[in-house]
Parts: C-alpha cells; sequence; structure tokens
C-alpha cells in the first residue's frame, strides 16, 4: 500500500483567507515592533500632513514601524524593503499587506528623518519602564563605520592647490581650440546642433574644477572657524592644514583608521554609551572626529539628559583618557575605569606599555586598574558596548552608511539604535513570558 501524504494543492483557493495575526507564530517580533508603533507618539510626523488634496497617503504610523522593523531585521536599502512586502511574512504582517514602493519608502524616511531619530528617547523610556536601564555601570565605545563614498574620491588641501590652476589652464586651452572647430563640431553631430557644445572630456573637467574650488572654499571656512574659536573674532591667521582633506562624494566625511581592521575609510565615527545590565544604548552619537577623546563629556552630559540621573560607575578604552576627561568625571562623582594606555598582550589591566607621569589622575587611575586585577571593574567594557558594536555591524549587516551629509548620517544612525534598543526590549519580554 503506497504511503499517503499530506494535500499539496498549490492552486487550492481558501474560502475564509488568513489574518494577519494567524500569519506568523504568537509573539513574533513583526507583532511586538507593529504594536509598539502603536503607542509612540508620532505627532511630529502626523502634524506635517495638512494638505487635503491628492492621493491619500500611506499611514505615517505603518511607515515608521516598516522602517524600524527593516532596521531590526538587517535591511537597510529601501528597495530591498520594497521586495520584502512582496515576499516576506514579516515584513508583509507589519506593512498589513501594503506595498509601498521604494521612491515612497526612501521619500518617508528622507521627509521625517528627525522626528524619526527623536524616537530614540520615548524606546529608551520604555527600557526605563521596562526595568532595562539601570545606570549601575555604564561603557563607552566608538567605531568607525564607513561613508556612502570612496577614500580615493578625497583630496588634501595642498594638492587642491596644485590641481585648481592645471585644470584651469587645460579649460582655457580647451576653448580657445573649440572656437576654430566650428564647422567640424557640425558636421560630427549633426543639423540642428550648434556644434559647439563642449565636448564630455571637457565637462567633466569642468566639474572636477568646480568641485575642487567649492571643496578648497570649504576647508578655508572651516580653518577660519577654528581661527575664530581660538583667538576670537578678527584674530589669529588663517591657515589651511596643507594635509586637510575632504571628500567630494560626502564632504562631511573623513579618513579615519578603523581599529578593527587597521585599513584607512572614508567614515563616521559612532559613539555608544551602553548600560551594562541589558546592554540597551542609553546615549548615542555620531561625529566626524577621528579620535574618542574629545567625546567623552559630551556622552556623559547626553547620558544625563537622556535618562534623568548620572551612571555610577564608567568605564573606556585608552582613547577616551586624558586629565582633563579624569577630572570631569571625578567631577561628575562617576567611579571611572578607564585605561590609561594600550595594554600589553595577556597583561592585567592598568599595565600598559608607557608609565603615565607620577601624581597624574592617570597615575592614580592606572594605580586602581591594576590593584582590580584580573577582577577590574575595567572587563565591564569588553562584556558591554563591544558586543553592542558586534551585534549591529555583524548581526545586523550594518557596515556602511546610505545617506551622505552630518545630519542625514547622524539620523540614520538613530534609526539603527533604535532598532537594538526595541531588540533589547523585545527579547526582555520574550524572557518575561517563558518565565
Amino acid at each position: 500500500m503506497p504511503k499517503a501524504f499530506r494535500p499539496y494543492q498549490p492552486d487550492q483557493r481558501l474560502l475564509l483567507p488568513p489574518g494577519l495575526d494567524d500569519l506568523l507564530p504568537e509573539g513574533d517580533l513583526a507583532y511586538f515592533i507593529r504594536d509598539t508603533v502603536a503607542d509612540l507618539d508620532l505627532s511630529a510626523i502626523l502634524g506635517e500632513y495638512r494638505e487635503e488634496r491628492g492621493q491619500p497617503p500611506f499611514h505615517p504610523r505603518m511607515m515608521t514601524a516598516l522602517l524600524l522593523y527593516a532596521n531590526c531585521r538587517g535591511v537597510y536599502s529601501s528597495r530591498r524593503i520594497a521586495q520584502a512586502c512582496e515576499r516576506d511574512l514579516g515584513f508583509i504582517v507589519v506593512a498589513a499587506m501594503a506595498r509601498p514602493d521604494f521612491h515612497t519608502i526612501a521619500r518617508f524616511r528622507a521627509r521625517h528623518l528627525k522626528a524619526l531619530a527623536d524616537l530614540f528617547l520615548q524606546v529608551l523610556r520604555l527600557c526605563r519602564k521596562a526595568g532595562l536601564v539601570q545606570l549601575g555601570h555604564v561603557a563607552l565605545d566608538g567605531t568607525k563605520i564607513k561613508a556612502n563614498a570612496s577614500r580615493h574620491k578625497a583630496m588634501s588641501y595642498e594638492r587642491m592647490a596644485e590641481r585648481e590652476p592645471e585644470l584651469a589652464a587645460q579649460i582655457k586651452e580647451w576653448f580657445a581650440k573649440a572656437k576654430t572647430q566650428d564647422r567640424e563640431e557640425d558636421r560630427r553631430h549633426g543639423r540642428g546642433r550648434r556644434g559647439d557644445e563642449l565636448p564630455a572630456h571637457l565637462r567633466t573637467k569642468q566639474r572636477r574644477l568646480k568641485a575642487i574650488r567649492e571643496a578648497k572654499a570649504a576647508l578655508e571656512a572651516e580653518a577660519a572657524e577654528r581661527a575664530t574659536a581660538d583667538d576670537g573674532p578678527g584674530g589669529g591667521a588663517v591657515s589651511v592644514d596643507p594635509k586637510a582633506q575632504r571628500n567630494f562624494t560626502d564632504g562631511d566625511a573623513k579618513i579615519m583608521k578603523d581599529s578593527a581592521s587597521g585599513a584607512f575609510v572614508a567614515g563616521y565615527n559612532a559613539q555608544l554609551a551602553v548600560d551594562a545590565g541589558s546592554q540597551v544604548i542609553v546615549a548615542k552619537e555620531l561625529t566626524m572626529r577621528a579620535t574618542d577623546v574629545q567625546e567623552l563629556p559630551a556622552m556623559l552630559a547626553q547620558v544625563r539628559r537622556n535618562v534623568g540621573r548620572q551612571a555610577r560607575e564608567c568605564s573606556a578604552d585608552a582613547g577616551y583618557c586624558s586629565e582633563a576627561n579624569l577630572a570631569d568625571l571625578a567631577r561628575r562623582r562617576i567611579r571611572a575605569y578607564v585605561a590609561v594606555g594600550k595594554d600589553r598582550h595577556g597583561s592585567a589591566p592598568g599595565q600598559s606599555a608607557r608609565a603615565p607621569a607620577p601624581g597624574s589622575r592617570r597615575a592614580a587611575m592606572a594605580t586602581r586598574l591594576r590593584r582590580g586585577g584580573w577582577r577590574s571593574r575595567y572587563r565591564m567594557r569588553k562584556q558591554t558596548a563591544e558586543p553592542v558594536i558586534g551585534q549591529i555591524k555583524q548581526a545586523r549587516g550594518f557596515r556602511q552608511f546610505l545617506l551622505r551629509g552630518r545630519e542625514k548620517v547622524g539620523g540614520e544612525w538613530s534609526l539603527v539604535c533604535i532598532a537594538h534598543n526595541l531588540l533589547k526590549l523585545f527579547g526582555s519580554q520574550r524572557m518575561a513570558m517563558a518565565s
């Protein structure tokens, strides 16, 4: 007797189609994101829609849930999100079977990027309400994330000064030759064309010259701003560092060394402050500075702003260590564990290769780390901030920004951090239900 199989009829029509709540198992991330966004205050987004004419747009609450769910799933491209709305059950549930095209998704994100970024505080408050933010220990860390630009599209101020007259001379020479080629151009381009249109290679050179002049002006403006900040209005000579670079694709991106790979990239320095108890991000920032040392005071101030109180303990790697930063931590009455230098391989915390000056705050910090030995609280950093960066970069595949410009990229980074906190909140709720 042949084996009996369950019926397989792909063309079978359903008399009663399943509802959205029947498509995925109970407690799925898609339901959680959809229900969480339903409770968020989206008045800043909804208030933008006042025009009564025209085709009704997709509901902003659905679009917000869709973007946050996509970030949680590691899907960042508007084209891939639009495709998932047709093929992925999780996206279908979140979008309630709506199918916005990628233009609509990209325009919504661009139009409401600031309001979407501001949802970080609302989600952080939900994490606090769930008991995930204790601020017993906060770890700071930064990571370099590649910009939507190539480092090969950057040029130093010194090189700009060399190339500008070269390009200007070439263009002048070509214009002179163009005046004698009217008849040849008419034969080449055909009737109806003037014959004096600029060739493609000349248009490219002109665009390059324009980009170089704009980049030079931007670098000179930055130098003037620094001179004003240092010496006051009208004081100090404006001098541009010949090695200062500017990227032609994303002018705000800077050439930075990725500490993980050792490669130089055109990118941004993404900062995080993470609660050790839950790995919830309590503060985030995006800077154009390659080093971390300037970021510690601002990050601590943001923690207090976001949560309403300061952390009791703080750990950070050697990139954040300076006498001024250690003094700021003492003024805030935060017990700090900050590496004073690069530790020797296999050594206990505080045993850096270069000993700090005796009597300095750095020396006192080295003593604190050394006394803690292998049980030093500094080791909290490695199990707090570094795993969060790994989850963002490796698990969810966020290694390069899609947008360009400091403001837009900052909003994109906020969405990534919001998604991370939503996943931590989702995980805590699942654990609570399981217990």
